[in-house]
């Protein structure tokens, strides 16, 4: 019982903080998701260390630089949005990127005990798994296009998220239902192939209908289906993908800044993976 209120209430704060910085305003928006990126980057070097015990051995300038890059990213994302008409938060994110692409590689060489390139593919890795979807689901919020004649920035990422937690949802109370045939047992035990067809089949047929009869006026119903299909096909193979590495670093979660719920990979990391399909599609579809 008491696991269960501590699940309860760190949910409702969740949903809270979620919801508020979606929905503020840009600001809000970015600063969530950079903070999201910042603590999902470190849970993600503890995995690596795990999985592999010489990235342990990176110098502190390594470690922190890599930040320190994922950081200037997120902030190369919002390009002009904030700043006014001096240097922009973007411009200075893309100096800094720069930067520390150019310069890390070279301070690795001078400051750390034992020169490795895998540690370095170690680093770039965690910037392309972690740091690139988040970057580009913060380009979503903030840029300048027009789908409908009501604009609504924040709405491609809502609905994202939504469609996830939807697909996540019901493919958990499908499976529980009749749920018989493993699904990538070795990876995710609990997983079956009919909770995750039938997940994926509710979360497109719910965006289907919601958008057709009421969804329409923001975003042509179409494209609720369109981006339900990505939200259920790759935010399941990121689900899949952190369950894997959370096998091979031998540990139940990615993190425990979320009680009962485990760490920030643990909570986004179908979005993760979902994110920079959903950003392809805005881009070369949608628009």
């Amino acid at each position: 019982m008491k696991t269960f209120i501590t699940r309860t209430i760190t949910a409702l704060f969740f949903v809270a903080i979620m919801l508020g910085g979606i929905l503020w305003n840009e600001l809000s928006f970015f600063l969530l998701f950079f903070l999201i990126n910042f603590f999902a980057l470190q849970e993600y070097f503890k995995l690596v260390r795990n999985i592999d015990v010489e990235y342990h051995d990176i110098s502190p300038w390594h470690k922190y630089g890599v930040l320190v890059a994922g950081s200037a990213i997120m902030m190369a994302a919002t390009n002009s949005t904030f700043g006014g008409t001096g240097v922009t938060v973007g411009e200075i994110g893309w100096a800094m990127a720069l930067i520390f692409v150019l310069i890390l590689p070279l301070g690795e060489i001078l400051m750390s005990r034992v020169f490795s390139l895998k540690s370095i593919g170690y680093s770039l890795l965690g910037l392309i798994y972690v740091t690139m979807p988040l970057a580009m689901l913060v380009s979503l919020r903030l840029q300048p296009y027009e789908l409908t004649p009501v604009p609504v920035g924040f709405l491609i990422p809502l609905l994202l998220i939504i469609f996830i937690w939807i697909n996540d949802t019901m493919a958990y109370i499908v499976g529980s239902l009749i749920g018989r045939t493993p699904f990538f047992p070795a990876i995710s035990p609990k997983k079956t192939i009919e909770g995750t067809v039938g997940g994926m089949i509710l979360a497109i047929a719910a965006a289907g209908v919601f958008g057709y009869f009421w969804g329409d006026q923001w975003l042509h119903w179409p494209h609720w289906i369109g981006l339900a299909c990505i939200a259920a096909v790759f935010g399941t193979a990121g689900d899949l993908l952190e369950s894997r590495l959370k096998r091979l670093a031998g540990v139940k979660d990615s993190g425990s800044i979320m009680p009962g719920h485990g760490g920030f990979l643990d909570r986004f990391d179908s979005l993760l993976v979902a994110a920079p399909f959903a950003w392809i599609y805005v881009n070369f579809i949608v628009l």
